[in-house]
């Protein structure tokens, strides 16, 4: 199981969000140095989120995403990524995969188009609040079931996804297994990401075969040690 630890960048800010609530927010300094922390323990893949972006509508991250991509380390990176032009920008800027969640959403033409044109380079962001999908930083809910969206998603040609329980994201309260497990079944290689406390979240997730997960506040408090736990995830 791939594990991507997380850096979220709000305002120039390695933070965590409680809930993804912008006013429950905890510093971690510089994202570049989160980086190359995270490099230097053996992260296979870095997942780099704008929060400016997914709350503002407008992601201005680029320049960051290039330094990090610089470390040598694959990058998955979203919010904020509205257009095709933002899309491009950001996997110019060195991005190996790119996240899209409103797009996805409020635009499936724009998501068929940019699909058709780098293939597994686009990710589709499932954001569940209640079984129903987030969107525009976590601030609304679609008129769609989650599941529902990862069926078409799946559909339209994505081979990823990051799944994300929202009422778990950033409070270590447990990883949405069954939810999880439930959206693999729609043929999306599924990130998990929300809630992730321990190594025994880890083991339960690749128990059943999920893909990967996003690890955030988990390895930023020293709950699961980084470097132990890609070890331990690339073992058979």
């Amino acid at each position: 199981m791939v594990l991507f630890p997380a850096i979220d960048i709000l305002e120039g800010r390695a933070v965590r969000l409680l809930y993804g609530k912008k006013d429950a927010v905890t510093d971690y300094g510089d994202p570049l140095k989160r980086a190359k922390m995270w490099a230097d323990q053996g992260a296979e893949f870095l997942h780099v989120v704008d929060l400016s972006g997914a709350f503002g509508g407008k992601s201005a991250i680029d320049e960051t995403v290039e330094k990090i991509a610089r470390l040598g380390v694959p990058v998955q990176s979203g919010g904020g990524l509205r257009t095709e032009e933002d899309i491009r920008r950001r996997i110019e800027a060195g991005a190996e995969r790119v996240v899209l969640g409103t797009v996805c959403a409020e635009n499936p033409e724009l998501f068929c188009t940019v699909l058709r044109r780098w293939g597994n380079k686009i990710v589709a962001g499932i954001d569940a609040h209640g079984g129903m999908l987030a969107v525009r930083g976590w601030t609304a809910c679609a008129q769609k079931e989650a599941f529902a969206f990862g069926r078409e998603a799946r559909a339209l040609g994505a081979e990823y996804a990051v799944y994300t329980d929202v009422s778990r994201d950033g409070a270590m309260s447990g990883v949405d297994l069954e939810g999880t497990a439930k959206m693999a079944e729609t043929g999306l290689k599924i990130v998990a990401s929300g809630g992730i406390r321990d190594m025994d979240d880890l083991r339960a997730l690749r128990q059943r075969g999920v893909y990967g997960a996003v690890l955030g506040r988990s390895i930023y408090t020293g709950a699961i040690n980084l470097a132990e736990a890609v070890a331990e995830m690339k073992q058979c």
